[in-house]
């Protein structure tokens, strides 16, 4: 038995923050934006929307497309590294806004890997018979965890989140195999220092700006492009496909380059790479779900295609997952 997607659902806030409007902001320029990560545009999340309202938005739309009610659902996972706060949950917040009562929820942190992490999760649900309808969401507000003023992140991180429903299926459909992998003595490439047990949010930690989201951007490009295509590479060993027999990859979207370059290193055109970070930017855990359901939209993906999702994040953390559609 294996798990497959039925549905996907995606929800992006309506305010648009450009690269032009950033010029107002900090020393960049539209030019350097473009060049250097392939970003034209990002979604900014209004002032009274949290990360479990943008879920929210994803999954109805993902709940309508599979033509099912809340109560239908039994499993939520959200991977988010931007919870509306510590504790409780985001997914038990959704739970609460769909009226999913029948479902267990929790949250995964595996920060851009996050999506990937939780769909390897309920993939497991599903075939060991715990789950038979498994809501997975990726939703971030990274807005609020940005700092206005450091001009190598703010460029990139914006808000959206992306939802997909799974069911069991017996044929040769569905999630193939999923890899995930972890790195912990890179933990300092992609952080944010305080607001959690080791440094607690403070008037002083505030003025040094340490709940802001930190990266030490040139380390984390050559790691992330190397470990992109050896986790890609290994999920299609391990499975006995090809690269050519890919209709799609679908990658976390964080920079064009990162993107460009591993499509290089598989031999494969970018005609089969889903690209929209020109639109969005880095959504962390929101961009692939967001990314799949805009391809599944526009009918770049058919029954039988081959899709590679591939991500990698704060952790460190990265993996692969090969789905028949």
């Amino acid at each position: 038995m294996k798990a497959r997607i039925i549905s996907t659902g995606s929800y992006v806030p309506e305010k648009i923050l450009t690269n032009f409007d950033l010029e107002k902001m900090v020393e960049t320029s539209d030019e350097w934006i473009t060049e250097r990560t392939g970003i034209k545009e990002r979604r900014i999340a209004s002032p009274e929307q949290a990360t479990s309202d943008l879920a929210y938005e994803a999954s109805v739309k993902a709940l309508k497309n599979a033509g099912l009610n809340a109560e239908d659902i039994d499993l939520i996972i959200v991977a988010t590294v931007s919870p509306d706060m510590l504790t409780p949950s985001a997914a038990c917040i959704l739970q609460m806004k769909l009226g999913a009562v029948n479902a267990i929820a929790f949250d995964i942190n595996a920060a851009c890997t996050g999506f990937i992490y939780a769909l390897s999760v309920a993939d497991k649900f599903i075939k060991t018979g715990a789950s038979k309808k498994a809501l997975v969401v990726g939703a971030e507000t990274l807005s609020r965890f940005t700092d206005w003023t450091d001009r190598t992140t703010c460029v990139l991180l914006a808000d959206g989140a992306g939802a997909v429903i799974l069911e069991p299926t017996k044929n040769d459909d569905g999630i193939q195999t999923i890899d995930i992998f972890s790195d912990g003595t890179m933990w300092d490439f992609i952080h944010i220092p305080a607001g959690g047990s080791r440094i607690p949010v403070t008037e002083e930690v505030i003025k040094k700006r340490l709940n802001f989201l930190k990266m030490r951007g040139n380390d984390t490009f050559k790691v992330a492009v190397r470990t992109l295509e050896e986790v890609v590479s290994t999920t299609l060993k391990n499975t006995g496909i090809d690269s050519s027999q890919l209709s799609l990859l679908v990658p976390h979207q964080a920079n064009i380059r990162i993107i460009q370059a591993m499509a290089k290193r598989l031999s494969l055109p970018m005609e089969k790479v889903m690209i929209n970070i020109n639109k969005y930017g880095n959504t962390s855990a929101a961009s692939i779900p967001i990314a799949l359901d805009e391809a599944n939209q526009e009918g770049r993906i058919k029954r039988g295609d081959y899709i590679m999702l591939a991500a990698f994040g704060a952790g460190l953390t990265w993996g692969a997952a090969l789905i028949k559609w």
